[in-house]
């Protein structure tokens, strides 16, 4: 669909990967929310303006429509996304209509990635409910946020739907979450916290423990790990940057300052992406060392 081609602002697509790179999906008002990279280097993001998940093909210069949900309800958009092996990982959010202040029903839906086609469709229990971002753990169960709940879901391998994990003041504006070494991490947008959530010997989640961060940050969003760090795009501070914990303190170092609305992250090899929701694009820079 032309129409819905992305331009490829700074260098190809099918440049060497470690190289910047700078997309326009479909337009500035797309708001590429939160994005992933599959095994096979496509880029997958999702809108948060429109009901569409676009991809661009590894070695590609214009974008797909990998999901339609046009047909899901008015004013249907995505925000977290995650590839893992064949199996894309979208959060789905739809308005309820007539309802004020306005309540979202959202759903976590499973792709497959070859053929698009729907393998898992898990609704979020509640009324006014905001799937998120979701998280691999050591134990291969996925782990999703409900940000306005205060909640932690996880589904079990081969599981068709989610159990609460994990229900605590503390994780209200709860927004992405990563493993970092076997040790899932969460952070606010709201409060612009991070926190280390324990884990017993039996799986259950113990208090969020607060970790310092050594600089300000402010409206924390998408977040991955790789290389012993945690990757965070900011979108209050308007920057991408690194933690480097060392017991509950994290060492800030800002990776792309300047930017508009960053929302998601994700590292890919020796390539860092990401979205810049407020101008509808999805940059890469070379992985930090």
């Amino acid at each position: 669909m032309k129409q819905f081609a992305a331009a490829l602002i700074l260098l190809a697509f099918g440049a060497p990967s470690a190289m910047a790179a700078e997309i326009l999906i479909h337009d500035d008002k797309s708001q590429p929310e939160s994005m992933t990279v599959a095994r096979d280097g496509s880029v997958i993001a999702g809108s948060a303006s429109s009901p569409f998940i676009y991809r661009v093909k590894k070695g590609a210069s214009a974008a797909d429509i990998f999901t339609d949900a046009s047909g899901e309800g008015s004013g249907t958009f995505f925000f977290g996304q995650l590839a893992v092996g064949d199996t894309l990982w979208a959060c789905q959010l739809t308005p309820v209509a007539g309802t004020t202040p306005m309540q979202r029903h959202t759903v976590l839906r499973g792709f497959d990635i070859a053929t698009a086609k729907e393998k898992l469709r898990w609704p979020l229990p509640g009324d006014n409910t905001t799937c998120n971002d979701m998280s691999v753990g050591p134990d291969k169960a996925l782990y999703i946020s409900d940000t306005g709940n205060a909640k932690i879901y996880r589904l079990a391998p081969g599981a068709t739907a989610a159990e609460l994990w994990m229900d605590n003041r503390l994780l209200n504006g709860i927004d992405g979450l990563t493993f970092l070494d076997g040790t899932l991490y969460i952070n606010s947008v709201i409060f612009n916290k991070l926190y280390r959530i324990p884990v017993d010997a039996s799986g259950k989640p113990g208090a969020p423990v607060d970790i310092w961060m050594d600089a300000p940050l402010r409206g924390l969003d998408g977040m991955r790990a790789a290389g012993g760090k945690l990757f965070v795009a900011n979108g209050g501070s308007g920057n991408v940057v690194s933690l480097t914990i060392n017991g509950d303190i994290a060492h800030v170092a800002v990776i792309k300052d300047g930017l508009k609305t960053p929302t998601g992250v994700e590292p890919a090899g020796d390539t860092l992406w990401f979205t810049e929701r407020g101008t509808g694009k999805i940059m890469s820079v070379p992985m930090p060392k």
